[in-house]
């Protein structure tokens, strides 16, 4: 199941004290949920050393990829020279009714006021709203809708979705306007493991260096972990907080508020 289903089943079933999960992946957000609710145990997996500190709550979770989020867009109605440097260059009359954004995502949203600060980001994406944004959901259809010309860009699109289409040689590409929220998938051992050994033997085989380089080739993006980097020249990714959880809803309203259904 997808995160959203997976969080409410793992809280139903650790309730029940019949959780069948030795070993829990998912989204940070629902890890700290799950750790505060007693349901991760404590274990520090072999590479846990090499992840640095906003990619991990040790001994109980660590990243295993991570989602950043960029603007896609369409390469034959973008002209270079006018790709946004920065977050404020969407604002400019020029883009207004030409932008897409996918409303639901509220990690987005978390990212960029941790980024921007958050009076200053809750301004900025009630200015982004006046520019006649386009409100879909899904991120696959975003992409596919800037691809066929519908839009000249999406502004909150996980690099790995534009990344899919664009090796198909669709007229698509992405950009950072400056630093982006980094949402990032976790794993960590289950406190009601029936199998505990086994499960660390998995959480060390996922984060390790060799398996963590077949993830990155099948186009995963990892962590930066200190004995083999992944950089990307000019990305600066800010992972969002985890704690942010304890958020999501209110933020999910003000999507909701400001971009409409």
């Amino acid at each position: 199941p997808d995160s959203a289903r997976l969080l409410p089943r793992v809280l139903a079933e650790a309730k029940a004290k019949k959780l069948g999960a030795n070993a829990i992946q998912t989204v940070a957000f629902s890890m700290y949920t799950m750790k505060k609710q007693g349901i991760l145990g404590r274990y520090m997996p072999a590479d846990n050393r090499f992840y640095p500190a906003d990619f991990k709550d040790d001994g109980f979770w660590t990243t295993v990829y991570y989602n950043p989020y960029v603007i896609g867009y369409n390469t034959k109605l973008m002209p270079k020279e006018n790709l946004p440097k920065t977050y404020d260059d969407l604002l400019k009359p020029m883009w207004k009714g030409k932008m897409l954004i996918e409303g639901t995502k509220a990690e987005w949203f978390a990212g960029m006021l941790q980024i921007m600060g958050k009076e200053k980001g809750m301004k900025w994406m009630r200015d982004l709203a006046k520019q006649e944004v386009q409100n879909r959901v899904g991120h696959g259809l975003l992409i596919q809708l800037v691809a066929a010309g519908e839009a000249v860009m999406d502004v909150d699109i996980p690099a790995p979705s534009v990344d899919r289409l664009k090796v198909t040689g669709a007229p698509v590409d992405w950009v950072a306007a400056g630093p982006v929220p980094g949402v990032m998938i976790g794993i960590g051992l289950a406190a009601q493991s029936a199998h505990p050994n086994a499960a660390k033997l998995y959480i060390d085989f996922i984060l390790s260096r060799e398996t963590q380089k077949l993830l990155q080739e099948r186009g995963r993006w990892l962590a930066p972990r200190t004995d083999s980097p992944q950089t990307v020249k000019g990305l600066k990714i800010i992972p969002v907080h985890a704690s942010e959880a304890e958020n999501l809803e209110t933020y999910a309203k003000n999507l909701r508020e400001i971009f409409g259904q």
